[in-house]
């Protein structure tokens, strides 16, 4: 309740990247006071613990924190004293790039969604495995991979790889994303032809490992039907162990925001709220199709236990928060873990 009514009025009258730059400087500073543990014991008891097994990986929970929130690993460890059970970094390129010009990241309140064309901005593969270094194992880290905006598509695997090699060995899994759409022709990787490039050549890396990691995919809200299952197809040809239910929608159906500022806004992924359904019914659609042999891990739109349980029926293991975070504050994953651990004492008793 702190959060809501004295913190995010506070935070919400700033420019979304500013109130974000401050965000996690406030979690920098309780990491340089020395007060992470005592924020783990209050956020992240052993009593909301509910291991979770995915692709062969135990996460501690089911609730973990989406890419793009912590884009260059600068405070996984603070999010996995909240109370996550993992964290994804990234996206990563190979080269640090700036992103699209700003403004480029806004907030629809009453939506309570965001747009934002952010342009895989960060500091590079070298930051992030600088960072990554000495990092607590218990904590499940991914890594999402893309390539540089300058990057020609047919080009794009050689950036694929050298990220794929680079950060193998500093994360737990790794998620290939060729589906957000504010890089520009990038929604085109994700035609049949070309994802195949990408996934039977990190595949085939893979195998050259003396330790197994899960490769999943990222996916697009937006695909069609057809699109679906041509990319079901190509994952399961290529011994990918997941799909990650979805990306980012460039459709603005259904938004409550005046149609002006909406179009003020302009170009932009869309998340929050308003993609629920849609993240929804995609990993329903996915679980069904692969009679549930296909791991999911969905993101879009959970800002309650509520929507985690929606998504855990449809189909998925795992859930990521973004957008919520931002609008229910610090405290979210305590409290959801708290409630799933309460619906499925129910669920097994009752």
């Amino acid at each position: 309740m702190v959060y809501k009514h004295l913190v995010r009025p506070i935070l919400f009258r700033l420019n979304p990247e500013r109130a974000h730059s401050i965000a996690f400087l406030g979690l920098k500073l309780l990491r340089i006071l020395g007060l992470k543990s005592i924020v783990k014991k209050m956020m992240f008891p052993c009593s909301l613990q509910m291991e979770t097994e995915f692709s062969g990986l135990k996460f501690l929970n089911k609730v973990g924190v989406a890419a793009g929130l912590d884009k260059n690993a600068e405070v996984f460890d603070m999010f996995g004293s909240l109370g996550f059970g993992h964290v994804e970094i990234g996206t990563v390129t190979p080269k640090p790039q700036p992103g699209n010009p700003k403004p480029r990241l806004f907030r629809l309140a009453i939506d309570k969604a965001l747009i934002n064309r952010m342009g895989f901005n960060n500091r590079g593969l070298e930051s992030a495995v600088k960072r990554l270094q000495n990092r607590d194992k218990q904590l499940i880290i991914g890594g999402n991979i893309g390539k540089n905006t300058l990057t020609r598509n047919e080009d794009a695997l050689s950036d694929y790889v050298q990220c794929f090699e680079g950060l193998y060995n500093h994360v737990d899994y790794v998620v290939v994303n060729v589906s957000c759409p504010n890089i520009s022709d990038l929604h085109k990787l994700q035609d049949q032809d070309e994802l195949e490039k990408i996934l039977s050549e990190l595949n085939r890396l893979r195998s050259q490992k003396e330790v197994y990691k899960p490769i999943l995919l990222k996916i697009s809200p937006d695909l069609n039907q057809l699109q679906v299952d041509e990319t079901i197809e190509v994952v399961l040809r290529n011994a990918i162990d997941g799909i990650i239910a979805t990306n980012t929608t460039v459709s603005r159906e259904g938004l409550i925001t005046p149609a002006d500022k909406v179009r003020s806004i302009a170009n932009g992924g869309l998340s929050g709220k308003p993609i629920a359904n849609r993240s929804t019914a995609m990993i329903k659609y996915i679980h069904d199709k692969t009679k549930g042999k296909l791991p999911i891990i969905a993101v879009g739109g959970i800002f309650t236990s509520a929507d985690v349980i929606e998504k855990l029926e449809a189909g998925a293991t795992l859930v990521q928060i973004y957008t919520g975070f931002i609008y229910e504050g610090p405290g979210l994953a305590k409290r959801i873990n708290k409630d799933l651990i309460s619906y499925y004492k129910s669920k097994f008793t009752g």
